[in-house]
């Protein structure tokens, strides 16, 4: 045992005077904000070093012989705000990228001490927005490097089950959330997706590649439609410049295979390609059924000079559950459980092209879902098929114009061909409530055009106000009532240089999802789901590197899809979770619907954020209390099923040197409403919703350790979640061998590890 230690502290000592004289660079490029020009002769400097460069005329800059490390890199030039990039890794294995998007300096900052740039205020979206890097994701505890599940910490965002990527943002259903990925509409971005909402268990997009995201969890601007609640923008990185690369990953649920290079002097590429190894586990430990998956991200990149850009995109991913039916003991356990295999992939072109005051952006995407559920009662008799495809095709054309220092004007617009198929057997299905629902069969084809166009202008003015104005068309041919109107107004008023007061409002459209309106021909009576939002904010930099920010928000529902056969039933709350009959297939929607469900969601929260810097910890504490009652076709006001009124996080970190870094994160939840069972199996109308989950907490712990060797480094990590074994309660259903309610509860603690080899 002592020889161990002996020789680890060797390791650990050899590894520190090796990594003393290991050296990388970092590059980027220095942009405006608004009109995307590169800005040359900005200064881009190293902080807390004497390393720094100029950029050229195209915008770009290289800082060499960067001692392995983690950084903060500033960028300021006269007449824009000044930006602080945290987390800038240095390492052998590859140069780290840095762009900056300035924005041009409104207010002339006099005799201030604390400055702000740590944080990136969007004069479009002045509320509710939070922007993170990929390192700061990568590391979030308990997070498993996904992208989706590090947001679970933000004010605002609640969790379904906190096993899934289900997020519920201010009230709103899991159908409400919009993605995009390198400016492309992605219907779902997570593996086992729920058919009609945006939640699954993991994301399949491959961290690695990811640049940074923004989030908005409510009074975005016009320039986003067709979603409620929230919008989530992921930006990819550019493939490296200088040679081909990789990195080879292993981690709690799969591995994988990264490379990227440059395919000519002008353009660039990544690729990867994952499998899980869950279906091992599960085999291991003699489970009944067995998920596995597949993705793979394929981006290619063209410039053949500083005004146009290309962008070829293609994400995939590939789903399977395997049953073993092999006892009667397996047949049962089976019968529970709503199996589905989907093909699912995202294939996109972009172009954008820079003028003297603004840039075009066109894309031309497809998104397209094959999915193939099923479940089967103990006899192995159906109880649900459902063999159906979902496709997109669509063009966005995106126009910014700058039309003075102070001032801009966004066009932009998008068409949509929508097919959907539907092979659906239901037999006979009887919900625990009593209902018959009528369908028992479905085989339909159609086709449909979606159509939005918006404009938005955004002014400075008296000094201090920044303003937006904007309006949005949605345009839906499968409904009768086809056209809709969306108008979105915004103020940011800078109290002083560090504070301001923030206020949004607007109107916003959804439509229902597509396998809504098939059922029953009645169901194209719908209208577009309506929700007027209401956001009152503060911001004050507390430093240079902290931020807290309070706000308030009101969401008064409308339009909202309910059931004539379950009465009681609004499909906001609907969408989490494994869907099946545990459920009563509710969000599929397979029944006549009518748009005569209403609703209202408000709360405050308050948030405190510090990032990297100097002083070597961060961290976000958010506090959110919030309230969603929905009533449905029989009048009765009840709480929605994700409505957890109390919600605090506590995550953070400290970086002890470049090699370690340790992390945490804890969670508390008030419980969500449920419908309780009577002693034979049913429930009652009268009782739904009205009882409460036991209120869920939690702790993640995580270790990171770098090791740097010549021309490529080691990542190792172990991640505890849940370290002291918090059994949270996730939802009830009844036993029917047993004849009595089955309590489900999240896994207890679940330590993982993850190593990657990145050259």
């Amino acid at each position: 045992m002592y020889k161990i230690i002996f020789l680890f502290i060797c390791m650990q000592l050899s590894a520190s005077l090796f990594a003393q004289n290991l050296t990388g660079y970092l590059y980027g490029r220095v942009y405006d904000a608004t009109t995307k020009q590169p800005i040359p002769f900005a200064n881009v400097i190293v902080i807390g070093t004497n390393n720094g460069a100029a950029t050229d005329e195209e915008g770009y800059f290289k800082i060499n012989n960067l001692p392995v490390n983690t950084y903060q890199v500033r960028a300021s030039v006269v007449g824009y705000n000044p930006m602080t990039k945290t987390d800038i890794v240095i390492q052998t294995g590859k140069p780290a990228e840095v762009n900056f998007e300035l924005v041009p300096q409104t207010i002339e900052l006099e005799d201030v001490t604390v400055t702000s740039d740590y944080f990136r205020k969007d004069p479009l979206e002045v509320n509710s927005i939070r922007n993170f890097s990929y390192e700061e994701i990568r590391r979030s505890p308990g997070g498993f490097e996904d992208v989706i599940r590090a947001l679970s910490i933000l004010p605002g965002v609640a969790q379904a089950d906190a096993g899934r990527n289900d997020l519920i943002v201010r009230g709103g259903a899991p159908s409400e959330n919009l993605y995009l990925i390198d400016g492309i509409e992605v219907s779902n971005i997570n593996h086992f997706g729920t058919q009609g909402a945006t939640g699954g268990p993991l994301s399949y997009v491959n961290l690695d590649f990811v640049r940074e995201t923004s989030f908005s969890t409510g009074g975005f601007s016009a320039l986003y439609g067709d979603k409620l609640s929230s919008v989530l923008d992921i930006k990819l990185r550019d493939g490296r410049e200088d040679r081909l690369g990789g990195k080879a990953t292993i981690s709690a649920s799969q591995f994988g295979l990264n490379l990227e290079g440059p395919i000519t002097n002008k353009s660039n590429f990544i690729f990867s390609a994952r499998r899980s190894y869950l279906d091992f586990i599960f085999k291991a430990a003699n489970f009944s059924f067995v998920p596995e998956y597949y993705d793979v991200l394929l981006k290619a990149d063209f410039n053949p000079h500083a005004q146009d850009a290309f962008s070829f995109l293609f994400i995939s991913a590939f789903d399977n559950v395997k049953f073993f039916n092999d006892d009667a003991e397996q047949r049962f356990d089976n019968s529970r459980i709503l199996g589905t295999d989907q093909v699912q992939y995202v294939a996109g072109f972009t172009y954008r092209h820079l003028f003297t005051d603004g840039f075009l952006n066109i894309a031309l995407s497809r998104n397209y879902v094959d999915y193939d559920s099923r479940q089967q009662d103990s006899l192995l008799n159906p109880i649900f098929t459902n063999k159906s495809k979902e496709e997109e095709n669509s063009l966005r054309a995106d126009l910014v114009f700058k039309l003075s220092k102070t001032s801009e004007i966004n066009f932009g617009g998008t068409a949509k061909l929508i097919e959907a198929d539907y092979d659906i057997l239901f037999p006979n299905f009887v919900t625990t409530f009593g209902d018959s629902l009528p369908l028992t069969s479905l085989n339909t084809q159609n086709n449909y055009t979606k159509f939005g166009i918006y404009t938005n202008y955004n002014a400075f003015l008296f000094d201090r106000l920044t303003a937006n104005l904007g309006v949005r068309s949605e345009i839906f041919t499968a409904l009768n009532n086809k056209v809709y109107l969306s108008p979105r107004f915004s103020l940011s008023y800078a109290l002083t240089d560090l504070t301001n007061i923030n206020f949004s409002t607007g109107i916003y459209h959804q439509s229902p999802s597509y396998i809504w309106l098939e059922a029953f021909e009645s169901n194209r009576d719908l209208k577009m789901i309506k929700v007027n939002q209401f956001v009152l904010g503060f911001d004050q930099r507390i430093s240079a590197d902290a931020l807290l920010k309070i706000e308030a928000f009101y969401k008064d529902y409308g339009n909202y899809p309910t059931s004539t056969i379950r009465p009681y039933l609004v499909l906001a709350n609907t969408g989490a979770g494994f869907a099946g009959s545990d459920d009563n297939f509710s969000s599929f929607g397979l029944e006549p619907l009518v748009d005569a469900g209403f609703g209202k969601a408000r709360g405050i929260e308050l948030s405190v954020q510090k990032k990297l810097s100097d002083i070597p910890y961060y961290g976000i504490f958010s506090f959110t209390y919030s309230k969603s009652d929905y009533t449905s076709l029989d009048g009765i006001e009840r709480p929605g099923s994700y409505d957890q009124n109390w919600i605090i996080n506590l995550s953070g970190g400290y970086k002890f040197n470049e090699f370690w870094e340790v992390s945490s994160k804890f969670r508390f939840a008030s419980g969500k409403p449920f419908t309780p069972f009577n002693s034979d199996g049913t429930q009652n109308i009268i009782a739904y919703n009205t009882a409460r989950m036991k209120s869920a907490h939690s702790l993640d712990v995580r270790v990171d350790k770098r090791w740097y060797f010549g021309g490529w480094t080691l990542i190792t990590y172990i991640d505890i979640q849940n370290i002291y074994n918090q059994k949270n309660a996730s939802g009830i259903r009844w036993d029917r061998r047993e004849m009595k309610v089955d309590e489900s509860s999240s896994i207890g603690i679940l330590p993982s590890i993850g190593i990657s080899a990145e050259f």
